[in-house]
């Protein structure tokens, strides 16, 4: 439970610092800590690791975008988030059923589109910002508010730091297996 504890502090930290440097703005290993917790870990209550790292930066992020831009983000965009973060886990559950590479970061690539789509969708629906119209909805998903890096550049950061993150996450997890001389993991199958 230590190490869950760890993972929450680390990548809820990670996600506040790289907001404040739009260059790094949506690359987080918080995607893929969810996705990899459905994928290997067993015990469910670790599932829950993502979700506390999510809800505790995003309070430190809201406040900084509140007095960086004067831009408060609202409790269904929160909701929305969590439920891709679901997403997200149960992907990860079904690639734990038949675990190879492909399957991975199928998964990986999956959750990374379902995100962009559905949070660029919410921000569209609910931000007075935008128009509510197919050009409002394709500024939404291309170019986002003018104060703010495009969401082109969000989706980019959390396609690349879902595949890094996860690749890692594998990479640690693979190398303690062959470490302990346990067969690897990714060809092994939850039953």
């Amino acid at each position: 439970m230590i190490t869950a504890l760890l993972m929450i502090v680390l990548a809820a930290g990670y996600r506040v610092v790289a907001a404040s440097e739009s260059s790094l703005a949506n690359f987080a290993p918080l995607m893929a800590l969810a996705f990899c917790g459905g994928v290997y870990f067993r015990d469910r209550r670790l599932w829950l690791v993502p979700f506390a790292a999510l809800i505790l930066s995003d309070y430190f992020i809201n406040s900084y975008y509140a007095t960086q831009y004067g831009y408060l983000w609202t409790y269904s965009g929160a909701a929305v988030r969590a439920v891709c973060f679901g997403v997200a886990l149960g992907l990860g559950w079904l690639v734990s059923r038949r675990k190879n590479w492909l399957n991975l970061f199928s998964g990986v690539l999956g959750g990374a589109v379902f995100f962009y789509l559905v949070t660029n969708t919410q921000s569209w629906f609910t931000d007075l910002g935008y128009a509510k119209n197919a050009a409002g909805w394709w500024q939404a998903m291309t170019v986002g508010h003018p104060a703010f890096p495009p969401t082109l550049l969000f989706f980019r950061n959390s396609l690349a730091s879902d595949f890094f993150f996860t690749a890692a996450f594998v990479l640690v997890m693979e190398y303690r297996a062959l470490r302990f001389a346990q067969p690897s993991l990714l060809k092994r199958s939850a039953a």
